[in-house]
């Protein structure tokens, strides 16, 4: 398995990017989000990119992006909540490099979700625990699952550095 890149993988508010950006520079690795990524590319948030053109629309801009950072090595990939779940981007994944969950209950997830987001999910609670469950059955297929639930950010990059053997 290559270990020269690292794609997170979990729930929305479970930290991938906090996590990305804190392990890329502790490794000297450059560090990417999907979700950053694809507002990019498609100018308009993500948001307004599910209310205008619909999940499978996201979903193609999502798998662009995965195919887009195959080619960059020594990188840590902040991936968005649905990515793992969708099995193109998640074989695109798996072929790349090493893909970590960073697990964490579902109350714990929705305190740190502000009101009122601009997020697909959006504020249903119901809604979310669906797809908390759902993606919870593709997270298990990661290579590694970390229990982030109490532990601080620097406790996950420490576990992920020993993981990497670095």
């Amino acid at each position: 398995m290559r270990r020269d890149k690292i794609y997170l993988v979990g729930f929305v508010a479970s930290g991938k990017s906090t996590v990305a950006r804190k392990l890329a520079s502790r490794l000297g690795w450059r560090w990417f989000d999907v979700d950053d990524l694809i507002e990019q590319r498609e100018r308009r948030s993500i948001g307004e990119i599910f209310s205008a053109h619909g999940e499978p629309r996201f979903r193609a801009a999502e798998r662009e992006v995965v195919r887009g950072l195959l080619a960059i090595r020594h990188a840590v990939v902040a991936t968005g909540s649905g990515t793992f779940a969708d099995p193109v981007s998640r074989a695109l994944i798996a072929d790349d490099g090493l893909s970590a969950w960073l697990d964490a209950p579902l109350d714990l997830l929705l305190g740190r979700l502000p009101p009122g987001r601009s997020r697909p999910l959006g504020d249903d609670r119901n809604e979310l625990m669906r797809a908390f469950e759902i993606r919870r059955e593709a997270y298990r297929l990661a290579d590694l699952r970390l229990d982030v639930g109490s532990a601080s950010i620097d406790e996950v990059v420490e576990r992920l550095l020993d993981w990497l053997g670095y």
